[in-house]
């Protein structure tokens, strides 16, 4: 556990940039308690490094914060992540019970929340957190810009 020395959206950032340094699609999650007020668990992107494409920042996020208070259910804890969930992680964000999602980036393309899916809104999900997108958006906006520049340079 961490103690909240910073912002939660910029530790989620630092996790961010952790994940382009390992060539990872920079996003960045971290989870609060907001009990103790205390960062919980932080995790990025590692779909590339375990092979895996559930490994989203937001999936692994959840699982520590599980496995640090031994529950499945994380209705005193907030969300920070720095792009707008996919549908997959949104639902598992319904699944265990978040009580806060805060999000960064807004995603047309591949969002599940405000965009595509729109998990939230659909009338099979069992539980619905309180939603705030556009926190420190340009700032995690610009870094998933540079990334994929950065990448496309590297391709031609």
């Amino acid at each position: 556990m961490t103690n909240l020395n910073t912002t939660p959206m910029k530790k989620a950032l630092l996790e961010a940039e952790a994940a382009a340094t390992a060539d990872e699609v920079p996003v960045g999650a971290v989870i609060v308690d907001t009990l103790s007020g205390e960062i919980i668990a932080t995790a990025h992107n590692e779909m590339c490094s375990q092979g895996n494409p559930l490994a989203h920042a937001e999936l692994l996020v959840l699982q520590k914060a599980c496995h640090t208070l031994g529950k499945g259910r994380l209705e005193t804890c907030d969300l920070y992540v720095t792009l707008e969930p996919c549908p997959m992680c949104a639902q598992a964000i319904s699944f265990a019970r978040i009580r806060r999602l805060y999000f960064g980036a807004y995603d047309p393309k591949g969002g599940g929340v405000d965009h595509g899916a729109r998990i939230f809104n659909a009338s099979s999900c069992h539980h619905i957190p309180e939603v705030i997108g556009g926190l420190e958006e340009q700032q995690c906006g610009e870094l998933l810009v540079t990334f994929f520049k950065q990448k496309r340079e590297i391709q031609s």
